[in-house]
């Protein structure tokens, strides 16, 4: 679903699902203002009222994913630009700067992946407990620019994008507004589908029920058809025995002249 503020500041990206059970669907919430983003907590239950959840990332495949999807999010003639993305993974607790805490961090659906993309130096721990995906495409190489994607931790209370994650779906339900086409190691099939929708389901549901109509369209027209191809034949019977009376007729006045 793509919503806007009032003051058109925000863009909310239809929820992107694969064709089949095996993925999840993903959604990208992203805000031009910094007044309009968000914390850590609201973004979790924004994720949540939606019947998702905030971010988790398995596997390098799936973090490659994303990165491809906030790619097309972001793409020159969009207008979306800078502005780093909250998932998932937070730490509970305070004060740690031991070489334990970046263990501390867990995901907030209670996924187990042991999965971490943190960039040089990260976590820094201390106050800093919930994680944001880096995501700076302006940035010069010398101010972060190299470590687009990679993970920081942040205060929770700062306001950020977020990204949240949906159980698969088989039949989207709604229109689509453009597919996002992927790559993921290790797929041979990329068909995605960005849904709330899908076309294929959509046009099925729409010529299935047209079929009885189809059917009884074509039952008349042959209906027709044969009608009129037996009352052509019952013409050309007939038309041997009205040349038969005439000349008949003409035979009996011939006679009667001779007479």
């Amino acid at each position: 679903m793509k919503t806007f503020l009032p003051s058109g500041l925000s863009i909310r990206r239809q929820k992107v699902c694969f064709a089949d059970l095996k993925h999840p669907c993903y959604k990208m919430a992203y805000f031009h203002e910094l007044s309009s983003r968000v914390s850590f907590q609201e973004a979790r239950m924004a994720c949540e009222s939606e019947g998702g959840v905030l971010l988790s990332l398995e596997n390098e495949a799936e973090q490659k994913l994303i990165e491809s999807m906030l790619q097309n999010l972001t793409k020159p003639g969009t207008g979306i630009s800078d502005g780093d993305f909250w998932i998932g993974l937070w730490r509970n607790g305070n004060g740690q700067t031991s070489g334990a805490c970046p263990d501390l961090y867990q995901w907030s659906d209670g996924s187990s992946s042991q999965y971490r993309n943190w960039y040089a130096d990260e976590p820094s721990c201390g106050s800093e407990k919930c994680v944001v995906m880096y995501h700076q495409p302006t940035a010069n190489p010398g101010l972060g620019g190299p470590y687009l994607y990679q993970w920081n931790d942040d205060r929770c209370n700062m306001k950020h994008n977020y990204i949240c994650k949906y159980e698969p779906e088989i039949n989207p339900t709604a229109p689509v507004e453009k597919p996002y086409l992927t790559n993921q190691p290790g797929d041979t099939h990329q068909n995605v589908v960005v849904t709330e929708a899908g076309i294929i389901p959509n046009l099925i549901y729409v010529v299935i029920p047209t079929i009885p109509l189809l059917l009884l369209i074509l039952v008349a027209f042959g209906t027709c058809c044969f009608q009129m191809l037996h009352k052509s034949k019952g013409r050309t019977k007939t038309s041997p025995n009205q040349s038969t009376l005439w000349i008949s007729k003409s035979t009996r006045k011939e006679s009667g002249m001779e007479v």
